[in-house]
């Protein structure tokens, strides 16, 4: 049996819940800014990108006091094992008087497997202006994606099913069902209304890290729209190479949030895909940005 990524699975896939999601970011102090954590057993073979980053960003607000995330700056060294700890080791890099910035390092059988730079901001008041979010039907008039299975065949169909557990409790309504079809020449665009499934509790930091978990989800696949494809489609291989984010404003994670992806360039066998979050009270709440390889598989080149 495979999992959404397509690689073997222990077993048949499990719903992990938001309570789950929560105990992941409870990482466990070593000592000397290290903490522990462990990865959801929810059969993937290797850790879903936005766990790694969730943790991580709980890991360096460990290490700060009064003052926010606003922006941060990731790479994925390597897939990550999801039976193994993963310990994060923050770098206490500046203490300004209005900016923190802290490094972040995990690590898996003490080799790196993903590094990040996060920069807190103290609150303070200034110039506002955001762009408009475009028009989408609510997420109330988006059908299931259960749906859109049946818009796929072979495969990707199987691939699509596994991956509607596996990636839970992420809950998602594409605005454009069609565009799981297969079919190229659209543009590199999608919108998806996404939230955790579940209520969080009130800790903002939490809804932070939520945030940023979900913010890894579908990214990629907007990159791949254009051309017919999907991450779904087992003739490509697809990683997360880097993220981005920028806060801009409070949010729950628990809530509805509109997901404007846009793919601006494809080449050498990496996507570049561009994000906006807005809150369903049309605030713009986060802005995201990845890079993803997007390569064909060899067999498939013959």
């Amino acid at each position: 049996m495979k999992g959404a990524d397509g690689q073997p699975r222990a077993g048949p896939p499990r719903r992990m819940t938001a309570k789950e999601l929560v105990a992941l970011l409870d990482l466990a102090p070593l000592g000397e800014d290290r903490f522990a954590g462990r990865s959801a057993q929810n059969g993937w073979r290797r850790v879903f990108g936005g766990q790694v980053l969730a943790q991580a960003l709980a890991a360096a607000e460990r290490t700060v006091v009064g003052r926010a995330p606003h922006s941060l700056h990731a790479y994925f060294l390597l897939g990550g094992d999801p039976h193994l700890p993963i310990v994060f080791e923050v770098e206490r890099v500046r203490d300004g008087r209005s900016f923190t910035t802290r490094r972040i390092v995990a690590r898996q059988n003490g080799g790196p497997i993903f590094v990040m730079t996060a920069s807190f901001h103290v609150p303070e008041s200034g110039f506002e202006h955001a762009a408009p979010p475009p028009k989408a039907p609510p997420p109330d008039a988006c059908p299931d994606p259960r749906l859109a299975i049946e818009q796929l065949d072979g495969p990707a169909r199987f691939r699509m099913k596994g991956m509607l557990d596996t990636i839970w409790p992420i809950d998602f309504r594409p605005t454009d069902i069609a565009r799981y079809a297969a079919q190229a020449g659209r543009e590199p665009r999608q919108n998806v209304w996404v939230r955790i499934g579940e209520p969080l509790p009130d800790d903002p930091a939490i809804h932070r890290a939520a945030l940023l978990y979900l913010s890894d989800f579908s990214l990629i696949d907007a990159a791949l729209v254009t051309h017919g494809r999907t991450i779904y489609d087992n003739r490509i291989q697809v990683a997360s190479l880097d993220h981005a984010m920028w806060l801009h404003r409070p949010a729950r994670a628990d809530e509805w949030l509109l997901y404007v992806e846009d793919s601006p360039s494809a080449s050498g066998g990496r996507g570049l895909v561009r994000g906006l979050l807005y809150s369903g009270d049309s605030a713009l709440v986060a802005s995201v940005a990845q890079e993803g390889l997007i390569r064909q598989k060899r067999e498939q080149l013959a």
